[in-house]
């Protein structure tokens, strides 16, 4: 019975084995679904639209291939095509029928403030160009093609040689660009492909259940052996033997070797075949199990319960964010690149290629004393990370904005940022920046994901317009208590008030001590030339960036005397002049941050943070 029991264990073991191993090969489906894209006519970039690259559900990984650089991109569909609008390209998007076809798109048209096509069809009187015309073309033709390489429009770019692979796992509003060198025609053989679930979770069971199935049977085996040896088998009464005689070793021929009547014991010889036997069922049981990856094993883990999280509420009508925070960190990180170079080489149109405004003034002056006065102090490194606050602007348009601040804990400082793209071809430029005060306590804003709007200069909605904010600023700094604004505004942890009263009074009275009789220095604060900066909050106020001029004014009040700079280095640079009869005006600038509440809150205005820079000086004409 136990080789009948043996032999069904073999059977079921081999059945389970090979039903296992079926699963794993010949029964397998593809672990890949790959969708070629065909390009008809040559143009320097292809556009793999969303859909196509959601065709089917899961990550994407896109595959190109060409001689030489191959340069893939991806980003929000509308900023794609908004970059590519001047220059054909190919799109490939999915048809009624879902089938992926591509299509070249030509750039539009420039129409005239009229209405109508700028390029009419040519006449036989117009067949002749002016030299001007012919000019005009020959340069168009020799200006480069616009280069994808490094636009802070995109979320993030690829560039590998003759073979390029990019893992990928974007929503139905993104697309990917690809090209060369923006001038040749785009790649080719060009590819998506996605991961297909083919998982066989009772692969691994079987396996490993056949093997020990298999190790059963061969016990059993071994037991029935066993069992008949010792029971010999049925026992019938045979013929009578005849008496056997003892053997004389002493007889001639005993040198030839001696006959024991003593059997092995039964132990010896079965001991080797078990051994035999029960080790190879082992080493297969091992091999197999071994073979088996974590796809062909059930998943037995019990599923996360999702942890609740605060609900935001997305305006309606709303429109996207203009970048990620990866984004950010890496148009942040190019932005401080160019500027250290720029601040090393003192070279003022490298610096504009990153910074605007207010910035960029304080920078173009900075550049001007370090060229005049050795020992110049260098201007403060950007700090970028790490990037704690990303606040972009919710706008689809041109231009667009977004607010950073960085924590930099190894020099204890935080700093605040406003960065501005003008357009779609145009890099990030830093516009307005300042130090947060120690213990700024930054307002609720809203998600990265997410955005804020940017009320209107003249919104009516906040407890001060953004265009009027900097002129009752400095009407608080000049007038003090008896400003008609002064209520509106947190004086307390003011440091740039408290820090512009304490300077003004301590060269009043340094000024006094030898030229009160000759001359006279004045202090006034006003509006600067840069426009102001807004994004809103959660609590409908707003975080506010304005631009406030500091102007000195020194000049004689007799007809005698004369101003001389003899200790003042910084103005001399800038004035280009030493003594004036007629006086001195020196010109700082704060970029200063404030938070204003919403039209009818009990909140006052607080400033957030401040930079003071030298901005110009000048002889009084």
């Amino acid at each position: 019975m136990r080789f009948v029991w043996a032999v069904a264990a073999f059977v079921l073991a081999a059945v389970m084995i090979g039903a296992g191993i079926a699963q794993r090969t010949i029964f397998q489906g593809p672990d890949t679904a790959v969708a070629a894209i065909a390009v008809d006519e040559d143009a320097p970039y292809l556009v793999i639209d969303g859909a196509v690259l959601n065709e089917v559900d899961g990550a994407q990984t896109l595959r190109a291939q060409a001689d030489g650089d191959i340069f893939a991109a991806y980003g929000r569909t509308a900023d794609m095509e908004a970059w590519l609008a001047e220059t054909p390209y190919n799109v490939a998007t999915l048809d009624e029928q879902g089938e992926i076809v591509t299509d070249l798109v030509e750039p539009a048209a420039p129409v005239d403030p009229a209405g109508d096509s700028a390029v009419d069809d040519a006449k036989p009187d117009d067949a002749a160009t002016t030299d001007d015309e012919t000019a005009a073309d020959a340069a168009a033709a020799e200006e480069p093609a616009l280069s994808p390489i490094g636009s802070d429009l995109w979320l993030d770019e690829f560039q590998q040689s003759d073979i390029l692979i990019a893992p990928l796992q974007l929503p139905s509003g993104m697309s990917v660009l690809v090209a060369t060198d923006g001038s040749d025609p785009a790649p080719a053989t060009v590819s998506v492909s996605w991961p297909i679930p083919n998982s066989t979770p009772w692969a691994g069971p079987l396996i490993v259940g056949g093997g020990i199935v298999l190790a059963v049977g061969v016990f059993l085996y071994i037991l029935g052996i066993r069992h008949a040896r010792r029971s010999r088998g049925p026992r019938r009464k045979g013929l009578p033997l005849a008496v056997t005689e003892p053997i004389d070793i002493a007889v001639e021929g005993a040198d030839k070797g001696v006959i024991s009547s003593t059997p092995p014991t039964r132990r010896a010889v079965t001991g080797g075949r078990r051994s035999f036997v029960v080790l190879p069922a082992v080493a297969v049981s091992a091999l197999l199990f071994t073979g088996c990856s974590a796809e062909a094993w059930p998943d037995l883990a019990s599923t996360p319960t999702p942890t609740a999280s605060a609900t935001v509420l997305v305006p309606e009508g709303q429109q996207a964010p203009a970048v990620t925070k990866p984004q950010a960190e890496r148009i942040l990180a190019r932005i401080a690149d160019t500027v250290s170079e720029a601040d090393a080489a003192m070279d003022e149109e490298l610096a504009s290629t990153r910074l605007a405004g207010v910035a960029l003034a304080a920078r173009s002056t900075n550049y001007k004393l370090r060229e005049a006065i050795a020992d110049y102090a260098v201007p403060a490194a950007i700090l970028t990370k790490p990037l704690e606050i990303v606040l972009p602007q919710a706008y689809d348009g041109w231009p667009r904005s977004v607010m950073t601040v960085v924590d930099d804990d190894e020099s204890k400082t935080s700093s605040i940022m406003v960065l501005t793209q003008d357009d779609a071809w145009a890099p990030y430029k830093l516009s307005y920046i300042a130090s947060l005060e120690a213990s700024t306590t930054m307002p609720d804003l809203h998600p990265v994901y997410i955005g804020a709007a940017q009320p209107a200069p003249n919104s009516p909605f906040l407890a001060i317009a953004p265009e009027d904010l900097a002129a009752a600023y400095s009407d608080v700094i000049n007038e003090g208590e008896k400003s008609e604004f002064f209520d509106m505004f947190e004086a307390e942890g003011d440091e740039l008030r408290e820090r512009i009263a304490v300077n003004r009074q301590e060269r009043l009275d340094e000024f006094n001590k030898t030229a009160s009789k000759t001359g006279s220095l004045t202090f006034a604060s006003t509006p600067g030339t840069f426009p102001p900066f807004a994004l809103a909050t959660v609590e409908s106020g707003a975080i506010v960036a304005v631009n406030i001029n500091e102007t000195d004014t020194v000049k004689p009040t007799n007809a005698d005397a004369v101003i001389k700079l003899d200790n003042n280095a910084t103005v001399k640079a800038l004035a280009g002049a030493d003594q004036s009869a007629t006086g001195f005006t020196t010109t700082f600038t704060d970029q200063v941050f404030f938070y204003v509440p919403t039209q009818g809150s009990a909140e006052k205005i607080r400033l957030l943070g401040y930079a003071s820079d030298i901005l110009d000086a000048k002889v009084i004409k």
